[in-house]
């Protein structure tokens, strides 16, 4: 007889489960939103006139230059790398697809992220320049700039102005 009570329990309880089974199938999945990191910055063509400091009077932009951004983890491990080229105005928006933090604090891209100009187009205006730490890699910050959508969310870090130089610069302009 107690068997009989366990297998009839048994069937109600398989019943129950099905059924909240089936209800909970109507309900809609909420689906997770994508957070990407994003680093922006607009790449000049420092004038002759300002050689040698960190103004960008008369600076004008380079489209197609080519940005590199790094990232090490705590332990100085590169964890990311890619080149980036920037748009027609010069400026660059370079989403971090892949881009992963093995330690939520020391390995943020404030921290470990720094962005170099690589080459430029210009042929007319093609050395590096130290605008910003360029040379060694200039730091991001963060601006509070968030782009929203419904399933997606950026947040953008700002490595400030980068800039190569003209190699004909006479030494009277610094």
């Amino acid at each position: 007889m107690a068997g009989r009570y366990f297998s009839i329990l048994s069937l109600l309880l398989l019943l129950v489960a099905f059924s909240c089974t089936e209800a909970n199938a109507d309900v809609p999945k909420t689906t997770e939103k994508k957070i990407e990191v994003v680093v922006e910055a607009t790449v000049y063509c420092q004038s002759c006139d300002h050689f040698g400091t960190w103004s960008l009077i008369g600076a004008k932009p380079i489209p197609s230059a080519k940005v590199s951004v790094t990232c090490k983890s705590h332990n100085g491990h590169v964890s990311y790398y890619k080149v980036f080229e920037t748009d027609k105005d010069g400026y660059l928006y370079a989403p971090l697809e892949g881009f992963k933090m093995q330690h939520y604090i020391l390995d943020h891209p404030l921290h470990s992220c720094y962005v170099k100009p690589v080459w430029s187009p210009l042929e007319s205006c093609s050395l590096l320049s130290n605008v910003n730490y360029g040379l060694n890699g200039a730091p991001l910050r963060y601006e509070n700039k968030k782009l929203h959508g419904s399933k997606y969310e950026a947040v953008i870090y700002a490595a400030g102005p980068l800039a190569f130089r003209p190699s004909e610069c006479s030494q009277t302009h610094h």
